[in-house]
């Protein structure tokens, strides 16, 4: 291979590790490392299997050019293909094939001819799939992917490496080895990586919902809200992201918008973690731990009982300086006096419940009466 090849090659690999650091869809990513190590390599096809909790290597890619196969990934064509167990029924390890060795012992495995009788390796499946299709697997590169805790989390497969110009099939040369094993280390950090971003978008996302749950149960009257709102949010914005209309043309929201939408419908109402009971249940204005207007009732009561004696106290003056009061008069005043004060206990009383917002002369009249003066049991205004 010329300095100018292995040059082409070193930027080909850049180029796919800046891809895949940037890229944040799953599916993507998983093709992109594929496609490029068959890109590095000339490969015919390849599969990529990712280690599940099961402990199975788990295909998500199978690219073949030949056969125009494309399973997995964003083609959303499903692969029907069984898990391969990294561990026997018995407990121990599945060394006969070639994916679970690699997995296993965490080693590159180049294979130059598959059909070969000393390899070592189970390949009956291989040549069952080659005798059906009339395909000829012949050379293999199988990867480990590592992460940055030299962890096995998936493994990299290449098929059938083919020369540049006449097409045949060759063996994998150890120039292609060193780039897919350096692909693959790029990849399983940027797949940990991402799988770790999703981590914790997903704890994110759960103690958002563990608020809006807390919430819903802190206050009957709201239960279900906060529930709600991110589900009609979201069919709003689909809604009108698939709109025709005129108004909603030049509207559209990416996936990440979408995603910031959904989040800010989730946190709409989280300040009221903080808000007292008393507050996120009053049915009325004045209502705290207890709805203040029976106190509001109680000092009316003692205002009228009290502008009613300092009457009669007048009136007991004038008539100890020898002046006559007329009862009817004297009755009348006491009851225009009770009368002003009825209405305008009634008058708090209706605006204590109704409309968030209130009129100018009823602010004015709510001020007016805020101003009126009794006396408490000291004697004090």
């Amino acid at each position: 291979m010329s300095m100018h090849q292995q040059l082409d090659q070193l930027e080909r690999l850049n180029a796919i590790g800046v891809a895949l650091s940037s890229e944040q869809n799953t599916n993507r990513l998983l093709e992109i490392i594929l496609l490029g190590a068959q890109e590095l390599t000339h490969a015919d096809g390849g599969t990529l299997y990712t280690i599940n909790e099961q402990e199975c290597l788990k295909f998500e890619i199978l690219r073949n050019s030949t056969l125009n196969i494309a399973l997995g990934g964003t083609t959303n064509q499903p692969i029907h293909f069984a898990p391969l167990p990294l561990y026997l029924e018995n407990g121990t390890p599945n060394l006969n094939m070639v994916a679970a060795y690699c997995a296993i012992k965490q080693t590159t495995i180049n294979i130059e001819d598959a059909y070969a009788p000393q390899q070592g390796f189970d390949f009956s499946g291989t040549r069952a799939f080659d005798a059906r299709t009339g395909y000829h697997s012949q050379s293999f590169l199988t990867v480990p992917m590592r992460n940055h805790e030299n962890e096995v989390i998936g493994v990299l497969q290449l098929i059938n490496a083919k020369d540049s110009a006449t097409q045949a099939i060759i063996p994998f040369s150890d120039s292609h080895q060193r780039l897919v094993e350096s692909l693959a280390s790029q990849a399983a950090i940027a797949l940990s990586n991402h799988h770790l971003i999703e981590g914790l978008k997903s704890l994110f996302e759960s103690f958002i919902k563990l608020i809006a749950d807390a919430i819903d149960e802190k206050s009957p009257y709201t239960g279900g809200h906060c529930q709600r709102v991110p589900v009609l949010t979201m069919m709003l914005a689909e809604a009108a992201n698939q709109s025709e209309h005129d108004a909603f043309k030049s509207f559209t929201l990416s996936a990440q918008e979408l995603y910031e939408l959904k989040i800010a419908a989730w946190l709409h109402d989280c300040g009221k973690v903080t808000t007292p009971e008393s507050i996120m249940d009053k049915a009325t204005k004045l209502e705290t731990i207890f709805d203040r207007i029976h106190l509001i009732d109680e000092r009316f009561e003692l205002l009228k009982s009290q502008r009613e004696a300092n009457h009669l106290r007048k009136v007991i003056e004038a008539q100890t300086k020898g002046k006559l009061v007329n009862p009817k008069h004297l009755a009348h005043e006491i009851n225009v006096i009770k009368k002003q004060l009825d209405d305008d206990k009634n008058f708090i009383r209706k605006v204590n419940y109704g409309s968030e917002s209130m009129s100018t002369d009823d602010q004015a009249r709510v001020r007016e009466i805020a101003n009126y003066q009794y006396q408490n049991e000291a004697g004090q205004s």
